[in-house]
């Protein structure tokens, strides 16, 4: 039984053996070690039963082989978990592939998607989600985490009971909560104090730990190949799938071995659809269920749901001191420390000048990566700018990409790298200004179908943008003036003209001449080039 129970230790690594292989094995190296004829060997159905028993030991044949390497790395002593006790305290994020199939806008095929979740330990409210198309990057779980501090608005035709309050009023400011009117919120607004995170590449990047070290936030990453010490998350996505994702089109289960015959057949949700879906089932229904575990010591037979246990930690801890600074999106983009020379700042062969850029004389105060150098903010979905923030008047300041007007679009990091490559193959002396035009040019003849310009192509075709910078300078006081206004037609109030008569211009043509429109035939050869 020793021997037996070995070799069946042997082989949790490996594939899944059999019992028949097993028993041979142990014989064998019984024999091995103490010889012929020593050891009274046990009959074929003895030698069954007795690995049937050590089964319940060590699994091995009954379960899958992934579960029983679970099982044996679990500690041999009793362990414990971290138990939160306010909201904010751990926040859990993770990202997980979606058992549906989304939509792809330019060539009207099916994609995988991916989901990241911000989740606080606390309430197991979601305060952050997105989905990227095929691979999820760092600027996405920055994101995600910047929808923790200001919330997404909700929906027009939600619920009352999904929205949350506004957050953040100063204490010495007294407010009316029930006569108090608005859109709401779609999520909890927290401040996470410590992130939960496992040891994926974009969960350990200098993106996310940058952004961390700027907010205050401590990291804490999960054990290696231990699912269970992000357990809520983990099972808010089982829910997600079972409550959700089963009932849309496209789904195509949690394996192969559950998937339909042509499940992509059926996909016709885009990204941002899916997204929106995702997120109103989240507030509607996941917020406002009771949950098992949500408890509260003084009354254990009592189930709440996230929205409940979030008033019930806002009682217990506090007020929440949510950041309210109008310009805090600009903390979550990639760091970049350049110098500032005499034609600008130069990151990644591409140069940037603005206004209020430093002289480059002037010493940095900072203590950064690179001696002298300043911290600028780069969104790496659209390199067409930069942001830099004065340290002395604590203002940002938008710097311009020297090729930006040859763009016309916004431009990401990766599909600038993918010009380059394609200019470096095609002409002996290219620059950014004549590979972005022969990109652009490639993209609008319809010769963009690799993998790699689909990728490109499905970020930027996102309605929404990561994460929504705001614009930095005030407007033109000349525009803002009223008789401007009404003198460019922007002012609602302009005497005798209604806003939609401002606008209207007619032509020259006899509305009599044009063909009847009929809604049944002219959407018909709408589709006949895809």
């Amino acid at each position: 039984m020793e021997t037996a129970l070995e070799v069946m230790v042997e082989h949790t690594g490996q594939s899944k053996p059999s019992r028949t292989m097993v028993i041979e094995r142990a014989r064998a190296r019984v024999i091995a070690r103490f010889g012929p004829e020593v050891v009274p060997q046990p009959s074929r159905a003895t030698a069954f039963r007795v690995v049937a028993e050590l089964e319940r030991r060590h699994p091995l044949f009954r379960l899958s082989a992934k579960r029983n390497r679970d099982i044996a790395e679990r500690p041999k002593g009793p362990y414990g978990k971290l138990r939160p006790t306010r909201p904010g305290e751990y926040v859990l994020m993770d990202t997980t592939r979606l058992d549906v199939f989304a939509c792809d806008p330019l060539t009207l095929r099916w994609v995988k998607a991916e989901l990241t979740v911000a989740m606080d330990w606390y309430t197991r409210c979601i305060t952050g989600i997105r989905v990227t198309p095929v691979s999820t990057k760092a600027v996405d779980v920055s994101a995600v985490l910047f929808q923790c501090f200001p919330p997404r608005p909700t929906g027009r035709d939600w619920p009352r009971g999904a929205l949350w309050p506004e957050h953040g009023i100063p204490r010495t400011v007294l407010v009316d909560v029930e006569g108090a009117v608005g859109p709401g919120l779609a999520s909890a607004p927290l401040v996470p104090e410590t992130l939960v995170v496992d040891h994926g590449k974009v969960y350990v990047s200098e993106h996310l730990t940058s952004v961390c070290r700027r907010m205050g936030i401590s990291i804490q990453p999960a054990r290696l190949r231990t699912g269970r010490d992000k357990g809520p998350v983990e099972r808010f996505f089982r829910t997600l799938r079972e409550g959700l994702l089963e009932a849309l089109p496209g789904y195509k289960g949690p394996d192969i071995h559950s998937r339909g015959e042509h499940p992509e057949g059926d996909a016709f949700l885009f990204l941002d659809e899916l997204e929106a879906i995702i997120r109103e089932w989240t507030a509607t229904v996941y917020h406002c269920r009771p949950h098992s575990s949500l408890v509260d010591p003084g009354l254990p037979g009592l189930r709440m749901s996230p929205a409940a246990m979030f008033e019930h930690g806002m009682a217990r801890a506090g007020y929440i001191e949510v950041p309210r600074d109008p310009n805090l999106a600009f903390e979550f983009p990639a760091t970049k420390w350049r110098t500032v020379q005499h034609y600008g700042v130069e990151i990644d062969r591409r140069r940037y000048c603005g206004p209020g850029l430093p002289n480059p004389g002037i010493r940095s105060p900072f203590d950064g990566p690179v001696m002298g150098a300043w911290p600028f903010q780069v969104d790496p979905d659209d390199i067409t700018r930069i942001y830099f923030r004065n340290p002395d008047t604590r203002m940002w300041h938008t710097l311009v990409w020297e090729h930006a007007p040859a763009a016309r679009m916004p431009l990401s990091e990766d599909a600038l790298a993918y010009a380059r490559k394609l200019a470096e193959a095609k002409y002996r002396y290219p620059d950014d200004r004549l590979a972005v035009a022969d990109l652009l040019e490639r993209w609008n003849l319809g010769l963009g179908t690799t993998l790699t310009e689909r990728r490109m192509d499905l970020r930027m075709s996102r309605e929404q943008a990561a994460i929504p910078l705001p614009s930095i300078g005030e407007p033109d006081a000349a525009v803002a003036l009223p008789s401007v206004r009404r003198a460019l037609g922007q002012d609602a109030g302009l005497p005798g003209i209604s806003p939609g008569e401002a606008t209207v211009e007619e032509g020259d043509d006899d509305a009599a001449d044009e063909e009847p429109f009929d809604e049944d035939t002219f959407y018909a050869d709408a589709l006949e080039d895809v």
